[in-house]
């Protein structure tokens, strides 16, 4: 394998703490290592990062951050390897100061990238200065922008995990992000053991042979409909019908990993052939 056979490529990670975890014998620290160890072996290859999170202290993009800056190699001590995209409801409510600030705490390691209600990229100097209070159909409106403009922006993305309650979108995260995907017939690797959003995705899809003990509204969320017509094909990655079983059923992160390299090699190999014969 090319060791750097990502290089110039973005992925993006829809990860998050899982409903499930405790069922499945797992806890938020398995998600943790599973979003390390995913980002690590990636920026190995050559990839960027892209997420699409807040920036709640404690949460996942503050623990990306970490475990980007803990794994970069040396030669890539100036460059940025990680692009935090924020929807217009994310950073309209926040203090100038403080973004100013993160800006420039992150600057040799992470973009921050503004969005406007309608997803094109914004400077901060030409946002609001004083903090918006975002209304629900903003936070809609505003979080759809975001994921469209990021899936315009990736070469593929994985999703892992996830709720589907509490969300302000039009669908829980993963999902919407998921299904932006698979519409636009882009790669997208669903890895189902740790449970929540990303397990149910894999269920209605013809992926995952494990059963949970959750109640029906558990197992039929809104939006969950939409999906029923994928099959494992629509996915795009580069992995047989098998291979994405086995992503779709493990919570073994190492067996994971060696799946998503596996279909992103294979893409990349393939794209390759098809510019040589052209």
């Amino acid at each position: 394998m090319k060791d750097a056979f990502l290089d110039g490529r973005s992925v993006a990670l829809s990860i998050s703490t899982s409903p499930d975890l405790r069922v499945l014998g797992l806890s938020t620290e398995h998600v943790e290592d599973a979003m390390a160890e995913i980002a690590r072996h990636l920026m190995a290859c050559g990839a960027a990062l892209a997420y699409g999170g807040d920036l709640r202290e404690g949460g996942f993009t503050e623990l990306l951050f970490e475990i980007v800056n803990r794994y970069r190699a040396n030669k890539d001590s100036e460059k940025i390897l990680v692009k935090n995209y924020l929807a217009w409801p994310v950073h309209a409510s926040m203090d100038v100061a403080r973004i100013e600030a993160l800006q420039q705490a992150l600057k040799t390691l992470a973009q921050l990238i503004l969005l406007t209600p309608s997803g094109k990229e914004i400077e901060l100097t030409k946002r609001p200065a004083a903090p918006q209070e975002p209304s629900g159909e903003d936070w809609v409106k505003g979080l759809t922008a975001m994921r469209m403009t990021m899936a315009s922006k990736i070469a593929a993305r994985i999703a892992l995990g996830g709720a589907t309650t509490g969300y302000k979108g039009k669908l829980p995260g993963i999902a919407e992000e998921s299904l932006i995907q698979l519409q636009r017939k882009a790669p997208l690797f669903l890895v189902g053991g740790f449970g929540g959003c990303a397990y149910d995705l894999t269920c209605v899809m013809g992926l995952n042979r494990r059963g949970l003990p959750r109640s029906k509204v558990d197992q039929d969320w809104n939006g969950l409909e939409l999906f029923r017509g994928y099959r494992p094909a629509d996915l795009h990655n580069g992995l047989t019908a098998d291979e994405n079983q086995r992503l779709a059923e493990t919570a073994h992160i190492d067996e994971a990993v060696t799946l998503i390299l596996r279909g992103l090699l294979r893409i990349v190999g393939k794209h390759t052939r098809r510019r040589r014969k052209t």
